[in-house]
């Protein structure tokens, strides 16, 4: 496509990725200046953003004032940073708090990355710490071996999940990338999954993927399902283990009890649709947040449905942790499979710009402490929740 200049290309895919499921996700664009968009070329990049769930610009030059204009531009009513406050839910007990550095002058706007800073927009002597899998999982990759072997740290959205609403999209500028050998993303999960990795990678896989390529009677589920997130979920889960997929918590039983967590009442806590339709195409993704779920709300089959073979045809409220996350799991593995991986391979001043309610994506990879890597990332609370499936949607797929 060309419209006055402005051309788009595909990603560059690895050679794990299968093509197939790559044809409309991810573009690179070109002849843009996403700090500088006129009112006619940014209308023409959030066309592009809703078809491609992400957006690659490379060689840009962006403020942490351009980065937050380009992302309220998405949502104009929106003004906060994702998840409220700089420290993610207003206690150091969030599993959030140690991986963000706000920048002052722009405080929706969040350094993040790896190594001392010793003075950068305002903040000195930044200590950025790379979430690494050690931290979090139940098993972990033996030490000799962590420069060379990773694992996904949290497949996720960049969401509060309590009281704000999911942002529509996340912009992350590459300000310092280091150099180093290709790591191996062990999924250590007994299927023998692994995915070879460019070092410090952002792994991205698409909702809409995730979403058609379940069999009928899961997309029936799926269609039906409303998702009840846990109050304010990543103080709940922060004492908690995650699986070695990084897709999802372990149910051993040490999550925060809800009356030791930071005050919260019953109207804040998210119920949201388990898949959220694209504005523009109308597709449905599967949009889930593994580590934060608590419960799931499943209405009955609509009249005339054929009940055969169907799941829940009654409908159900899971209350039950572990079956909400087996349930979860089951429908959500298929999809991080290696060949439906985009880990995108990052050069400073890289920009990329996802559709945060049309994909999931995970922090990769382990860095020595010398390794420095600055990164500017910004998403805003969105002014409403996503919209979920149609009337017409759950008579197709239920």
């Amino acid at each position: 496509m060309a419209t006055a200049g402005v051309t788009t290309h595909p990603l560059p895919l690895p050679p794990t990725a299968d093509p197939a499921y790559f044809k409309t996700f991810g573009a690179e664009v070109r002849g843009l200046d996403p700090g500088n968009l006129t009112p006619e070329q940014f209308a023409l990049v959030e066309d592009l953003l809703y078809k491609h769930s992400a957006l690659l610009f490379r060689n840009t030059s962006l403020s942490p004032e351009q980065q937050y204009k380009l992302t309220k531009a998405f949502d104009p009513s929106s003004e906060s940073y994702g998840h409220g406050n700089n420290k993610t839910g207003e206690t150091k007990k969030s599993i959030l708090h140690p991986d963000l550095k706000t920048i002052p002058r722009q405080p929706q706007v969040q350094l993040i990355g790896n190594g001392l800073v010793p003075e950068h927009e305002g903040l000195v002597n930044a200590q950025l710490k790379h979430p690494h899998h050690r931290t979090f999982h139940k098993t972990v990759i033996p030490e000799e071996d962590d420069l060379k072997y990773t694992r996904f740290y949290r497949w996720h959205i960049d969401a509060a999940l309590y009281d704000l609403s999911p942002p529509k999209v996340t912009t992350l500028y590459a300000l310092a990338v280091p150099q180093g050998d290709a790591q191996v993303c062990r999924y250590d999960d007994g299927t023998g999954d692994e995915l070879p990795v460019p070092l410090g990678t952002t792994a991205f896989v698409s909702g809409h993927t995730m979403f058609e390529i379940l069999p009928a009677e899961l997309k029936s589920v799926a269609v039906r399902t409303q998702v009840k997130y846990a109050p304010h979920p990543y103080v709940w889960m922060a004492p908690a283990h995650a699986l070695s997929t990084g897709l999802g918590l372990e149910t051993e039983g040490l999550e925060l009890p809800l009356k030791e967590l930071p005050e919260w009442s019953a109207d804040r806590v998210k119920v949201l649709p388990m898949l959220w339709k694209n504005p523009v195409t109308g597709q449905l993704h599967f949009e889930v947040h593994p580590c934060g779920v608590q419960e799931l709300i499943i209405p009955p089959l609509p009249e005339g449905a054929k009940k055969e073979g169907a799941l829940y045809p009654d409908g159900a409220h899971i209350t039950d942790l572990k079956e909400v996350r087996e349930l979860v799991y089951k429908m959500q593995r298929p999809a991080i499979a290696p060949k439906l991986v985009y880990p995108h391979d990052w050069s400073e001043k890289d920009l990329v710009i996802f559709h945060n309610r049309g994909v999931l994506h995970s922090v990769v990879g382990a860095f020595a402490k010398d390794q420095v890597r600055m990164f500017h990332q910004c998403n805003l609370a969105a002014s409403a929740d996503p919209a979920g499936p149609t009337e017409e949607d759950v008579k197709k797929y239920a």
